[in-house]
Order: C-alpha cells, then sequence, then structure tokens
C-alpha cells in the first residue's frame, strides 16, 4: 500500500513535482483510526535527499497509546516498509487525499524528544544536509532487551535504574572541594561559576594552562558541571576521544554522585551506550560525557554545554553532513538558552572569533600565573642556540635537546613527541630523492620494522612488498629513509640512553598513562599518554613537518599540538622544560612566550584580511566534473536571483592520494577525473547559500540525470 503524502512546503517545487501521481489505494474499510490527532507526521531513515521532509500517515486506532511523538515506526513507502521516527501527532493533514495507516509501531519509548529533533532541523540546515543523517548519529541504534527491562509499557522510571542519580541537582550539597575551586587561577573564572550556580546562561572561552594532576583542565570541566548541576540543571560534556572521556569522567565522579553522570561513546559498545542513552533520556542522568554523538544527548532542563578542545579533527562526524560538534553544541545553547564553554589549552580561530565578536567572555590567566604554571620553553633554532651549537638546525636531535632529555630523566619521565608513527614510513631514492612508490597502486613504501639491510619495503596503502624495486625516475635501486617514525626514533633513543626503559605510544598502541618512573616516552602527536605527577621534560621533535603540512590550519594545528604536550609538564618551578627543534615561526614564538590566545589573534586576522576561514564560510562541491558544473550552475543561477554573487574557486582536478598524475584515482577514465569547486559564502548570506545549495542538492538527487556530488561545508582539509 502507497502512502499519500502531504503537500511538500513552498520552497520544495521539485519535491512535489517527484511525488505527485502516486496511486490513492486507502480504501474507505480500512481500519478505524483515531478519535484525537488522527494524522502522525513521520520523518522517515532515509539517506534520499528529496525525502528530507515528513510525511503524513493516518493512525490506528489500535495504535493511538503507542503512537507518541519521539517513538519509532514502520511505515509503508512506495511498496516498501522503511523505519522512521513519529515527528508529531495533527488533527488533520493538508494532503488532499486518503492516508496510508501506520503499519507499526516499533517501541513505545519515545527516544526523539522535541528539543533534538529541532536540533537536528538546525545542523541539517546549517550543513546542508538531511535531518535523517543527523538523527543517525544523535539517537544510537534500539537494544530490544534493554527497553524491556528498562520500559515494558514505554515509560521509563528513573527508579528503574540501580544507579539512578535522582538525588543530584537543585538543593543538593555543594561538593566537596568545589568551594576552593582551580577557576580562581583565571581571570573571569570565579564569576564564571557564580553565574552558573545562580542559574544563568553565560559563555566563556577557557585557555587551561595544566594537562595532568589534580588541579588539570577536567577538574576546571567538571567544576563548571558540579556549578550549574547546584542551579537543578543538566550539562552535556563532549570530548574528542576515549582517553579524554576517561579522566573527565573520572573528574566528575569526584564531584557528582555516581548515578548523575552518564558515559556515551560508542567505542563502549551498543548496550552499554544505549542504556546510558536510556538513563539520560528518563532523567535518571543529569549530566552527559562523551564523544561527538554526546552533543545530542537528551538532557533535561539544559544548563550548559561543553566542549574540549574543539580544533581537533576527531570533533568532526566522518559520515554527511559532516557536522562539527562545536558548531552543534552552540547551536544547542542557543536553541536551549544554555551556557557554554570553549576549553583548550589553545584557541582555535572559530572560538577567538566568538570572543572577538562579543559571543563570549575569554578565560584566562593573568601573567604571573601563567609563569608559575607552566614549564620553561627552548628552541634549538634560536640564534643563541645556533651561535653555541650550528648543527643545531639539521640536527634531528640537537644537543640542547639531548641535554634535556638525560638531565630530565634523573627526575622523572621524559616525553618526546614525533608527527610520524611507524619505523620507516617514508622511503626515496638514494640517487634522485623522488618518493619511492608502489608499481602495484602509486602508494608510499615504508619500513615496517627494524630488519636492518634485509628490511623488505611494502606499500602503506595495499601493503604489496616491493623486494625488486626500481625507481622511476632514475632508474636507481637503492632506498633511503625519507621520514624518521616513533619506532625508529625509541630505537636511536634506546642507544643514546642505555639502560633506560622507552615506552612508545603510536599507531594501534596509543597508551592513555604512564608511570612516573624515569623512562622515556615516545608519542606521535595526539598520542602523548599522561603522567600523573607530569614529565620533568618534552621534546618536541619534527617541528618543521608539522608547519610545512599543505594546508591552511597546519600552523594552528601544530601549535595545538605542542601546547598539548607541554601542558603535560611540570612547571619551571620544578624544573619543568620544554624543547622544541623547529625553525623560528610564529607558532613557536607563540610557544615561547606561552600565549595562545595571541597566536590565534594574529592567525584570525590574517584569515579575516584574505577573506578565508573561519573569516567566511566555505562549501565545497566534489565529484565527476560535469555533475559538478551543473551543479554549480544550478547554484549560481538561484543565487543570483537573489541578488548574492559568491567567491568562488574551481573546478580543480582533486588532488588524491595516489593519483596518477591526471588529477584522479588510478584507473579513471580521461576526463571523468574528480574535481572541485570551493564557494566561499560571507556570515551574512550564509542561510540563503545553505537553503539554495539543500534545494539544489534536492533537486539533482530527485532527477538523477547527473553523477551523485558531495557537498561539504567547512570542511578543515579543503584548504
Amino acid at each position: 500500500m502507497t502512502p499519500i503524502h502531504g503537500a511538500p512546503a513552498s520552497d520544495e517545487p521539485q519535491q512535489l513535482s517527484l511525488l505527485q501521481g502516486f496511486p490513492s489505494s486507502a480504501a474507505a474499510a480500512g481500519p478505524a483510526l483515531a478519535a484525537r490527532l488522527p494524522v502522525a507526521q513521520v520523518r522517515l531513515e532515509s539517506s534520499l535527499p528529496h525525502l528530507d521532509r515528513p510525511f503524513d500517515y493516518s493512525v490506528p486506532a489500535g495504535l493511538d497509546t503507542a503512537a507518541q511523538p519521539g517513538v519509532r515506526v514502520k511505515v509503508k513507502f512506495n511498496g516498501q516498509e522503511l523505519a522512521g521516527y513519529l515527528i508529531d501527532r495533527v488533527a488533520e493533514s493538508d494532503a488532499g487525499h486518503p492516508l496510508v495507516p501506520l503499519h507499526k509501531v516499533v517501541s513505545p519509548v519515545p527516544v526523539l524528544t522535541a528539543s533534538v529533533a529541532e536540533l537536528a532541523g538546525r545542523v541539517a540546515a546549517r550543513y546542508a544536509g538531511s535531518v535523517s543523517d543527523v538523527l543517525r548519529v544523535a539517537v544510537p541504534p534500539r537494544m530490544a532487551k534493554l527497553e524491556k527491562d528498562l520500559a515494558p509499557d514505554g515509560v521509563l522510571d528513573p527508579a528503574l535504574f540501580a544507579d539512578g542519580g535522582a538525588e543530584a541537582g537543585a538543593g543538593a550539597a555543594i561538593p566537596a572541594g568545589l568551594e576552593s575551586s582551580s577557576w580562581t587561577s583565571y581571570r573571569n573564572g570565579p564569576a564564571f561559576l557564580q553565574h552558573l550556580k545562580a542559574g544563568e546562561s553565560p559563555r566563556a572561552v577557557l585557555s587551561a594552562l595544566q594537562g595532568y594532576g589534580p588541579g588539570g583542565w577536567p577538574r576546571l570541566i567538571a567544576e563548571a558541571v558540579a556549578a550549574v548541576r547546584l542551579s537543578g540543571r543538566g550539562a552535556v560534556v563532549v570530548v574528542p576521544d576515549y582517553r579524554d572521556l576517561d579522566r573527565v569522567e573520572a573528574a566528575l565522579l569526584q564531584l557528582l554522585p555516581a548515578g548523575d553522570v552518564a558515559r556515551l561513546t560508542a567505542d563502549d559498545g551498543q548496550t552499554p551506550r544505549y542504556r546510558s542513552f536510556l538513563r539520560i533520556l528518563s532523567g535518571a542522568a543529569g549530566v552527559a560525557v562523551g564523544t561527538r554523538s554526546a552533543a545530542y544527548a537528551p538532557v533535561h532542563n539544559l544548563g550548559l554545554v561543553v566542549c574540549w578542545d574543539d580544533g581537533d579533527d576527531l570533533h568532526i562526524e566522518q559520515r554527511a553532513p559532516y557536522a562539527h560538534s562545536r558548531e552543534v553544541l552552540l547551536l544547542r545553547a542557543e536553541q536551549e538558552g544554555a551556557a557554554c564553554l570553549l576549553a583548550g589549552h589553545t584557541r582555535s580561530t572559530e572560538t577567538q572569533r566568538l570572543v572577538e565578536a562579543g559571543w563570549a567572555w575569554p578565560v584566562e590567566a593573568d601573567r604571573a600565573v601563567v609563569r608559575r604554571a607552566v614549564p620553561r620553553v627552548l628552541n634549538t633554532a634560536d640564534s643563541y642556540e645556533l651561535e653555541h651549537d650550528p648543527l643545531a638546525r639539521i640536527a634531528r636531535l640537537p644537543g640542547a635537546a639531548w641535554r634535556a632529555a638525560k638531565d630530565g630523566l634523573e627526575r622523572g619521565p621524559v616525553l618526546v613527541q614525533v608527527a610520524r608513527a611507524g619505523y620507516a614510513p617514508s622511503l626515496a631514492c638514494e640517487n634522485c630523492r623522488e618518493p619511492a612508490r608502489c608499481t602495484a597502486c602509486s602508494g608510499p613504501l615504508a619500513i615496517a620494522g627494524a630488519s636492518g639491510s634485509s628490511a623488505v619495503p611494502q606499500c602503506r596503502w595495499c601493503s604489496t612488498p616491493a623486494p625488486a624495486w626500481r625507481c622511476g625516475t632514475c632508474n636507481g635501486v637503492r632506498l633511503r629513509r625519507g621520514a624518521t617514525g616513533a619506532l625508529r626514533t625509541a630505537e636511536e633513543l634506546g642507544r643514546a640512553f642505555p639502560g633506560k626503559p622507552v615506552i612508545t605510544s603510536s599507531g594501534d598502541r596509543v597508551l592513555a598513562t604512564v608511570p612516573d618512573s624515569k623512562a622515556l616516552v615516545v608519542a606521535t602527536v595526539g598520542a602523548e599518554p599522561v603522567a600523573a605527577g607530569g614529565y620533568a621534560a618534552a621534546l618536541l621533535l619534527d617541528g618543521d613537518s608539522l608547519l610545512r603540512r599543505e594546508n591552511l590550519r597546519a600552523g594552528e594545528d601544530a601549535v595545538r599540538r605542542w601546547f598539548n604536550a607541554a601542558a603535560l609538564v611540570r612547571p619551571a618551578g620544578d624544573g619543568g622544560l620544554v624543547v622544541i627543534t623547529a625553525d623560528d615561526a610564529a607558532g613557536v614564538g607563540a610557544l615561547l612566550r606561552w600565549d595562545p590566545a595571541g597566536y590565534a589573534r594574529r592567525e584570525l586576522s590574517l584569515r579575516q584580511e584574505l577573506q578565508l576561514p573561519p573569516a567566511v564560510r566555505v562549501a565545497s562541491i566534489t565529484g565527476v566534473r560535469a555533475a559538478v558544473e551543473h551543479f554549480s550552475q544550478a547554484v549560481g543561477q538561484q543565487l543570483g536571483a537573489q541578488g548574492i554573487v559568491l567567491r568562488t574557486a574551481g573546478p580543480a582536478p582533486l588532488v588524491i592520494a595516489g593519483a596518477t598524475g591526471q588529477g584522479g584515482a588510478p584507473g579513471k577514465a580521461a576526463g571523468a577525473e574528480d574535481v572541485r569547486t570551493l564557494l566561499f559564502i560571507p556570515y551574512g548570506h550564509a542561510p540563503q547559500v545553505t537553503k539554495v545549495l539543500r534545494a539544489v542538492k534536492v533537486a539533482a538527487a530527485a532527477k538523477r540525470t547527473d553523477d551523485p556530488v558531495q557537498l561539504r561545508l567547512d570542511g578543515v582539509d579543503v584548504l
């Protein structure tokens, strides 16, 4: 049986032409309908853009009780049975035809709240995506056994959860230690907590100093959450990965009852994740802490949203519409009138833009406090060091770095940050220095481990060994290492410091913590483990490799990674020392002065001058050339009718890793290579432009006359 759908909104003429003409087969002898609000508006779980709107179905009398807004349902659509969410119940439909009845209520538990449904619509609108794609992230997969145990009649009772946290909230006693808060070290910090406890909604950008120990950033976040819980409101905390999640959760449990904190991450498995989701949905837990999907947690009476280290690309959803956790939380804070805290050791240019616009207040320490709390930083490429060690510029471990490691090992662990994982992750021809490539897929060759002269290089993409490699440029047969990975670095340091243990954290083996023993800890960027008492010293190697990445955010990202590692080192008063081996650049100067806010201001000023993100928004349209050109032309025509002209770049061949030199993937026919067009969107025109992009995407998907294109907004890797 095929449903007769409600009329599309006035701004969706393309959908109307496709949805007309479906046969009306709802017979008059169908099931009796619900006496009250007999029409259900259903949002289908479909990836097709032209189905991204509510459809009307009738509600049979037998499903009247179970068919409540927010429940999962099954419906008949064009001869198929599709899943969806019941969004609302209304008295009548404007379809003008008999409606097909709901097929089934999958579960009587209303898993989609009205506020989350509204948030999903806002996120989809901002990223020109579909609501169903957002809901796929927002609502975890159903675990039927849990629902039967905890809500047999569809009603979630907080008392059913053994670790319920109903005792937390308004009227609770001040958690132990909150009165002597760590926020007192930061300008505007105590005022921020006071506003939270008073039930207000301040917005702040925190530049945290310490990354370890009881006074580290997890404690600051926990105290902010505890303060908002005293006002009777809930909180959502989003962090990049499971290591940060473990630390924040532990800090929260020191201040709040165990049942008041729910952990949301896919890494825990579907059943624990769904149980935590139901705890939040029922109100048994008032604090949701987790990774990306936690931004949509249905917390009751939301009072605070927190995002830690928003510059980390792990905050970006890997599926369409590629939403960033920071933007989701900002939209949610505006929607629900909640407070907002964006925290990190550094500031992204996006958060700096919020500060300069007056949307958020900076919370940072005075210079005297900074000098007492952070380690001393030394650059081996400055004029003084080069005068005493002329080879420091070309040595991977200059004399100053070696001395810092030697002295640090007498007092505790020493962190060594490197840019690459593996042993020799990059190989080149010994004669002409051209990168060594796989003959099967053109991927880069590498050596996986330390096997001496008998090591056989293999492709990092397809794993094909290359025992008889020959250079395609000069016909040479000898290879040299183009880069040194974490394993090779650990091997060299083990020889340089005999008798000292060497610990590695990289690749598939990333450590969360290390003991406070006298050991060398070699870690790739982003994989630095935490030492409970802080590192005695840190060596930041391969700095130039990070700065020379072909990306608009290379400098910003390198500074963020340096500060994150340096924040794990003890203060200068306790002998803490950080040595960085990079050319004297603006980012290195920011680390030497410990001035992340100054670097963010400088970077944002340059972006504003050049009209690059985040001074403007950027949309990338990627696909086969003909499809991209047709899509861009349709967008330009609709925007031109509104008097909007955008700055564009492209279409240009998309540089794909492993390309054959023709701008396309291996094996693609000539003329069918992937290209990309960029649209630079001023914020003043962003709502109209994203609406047009979404409409053109819907029309293109409905017509199916061109190959599909990928539409992505604010991608950090497109420039």
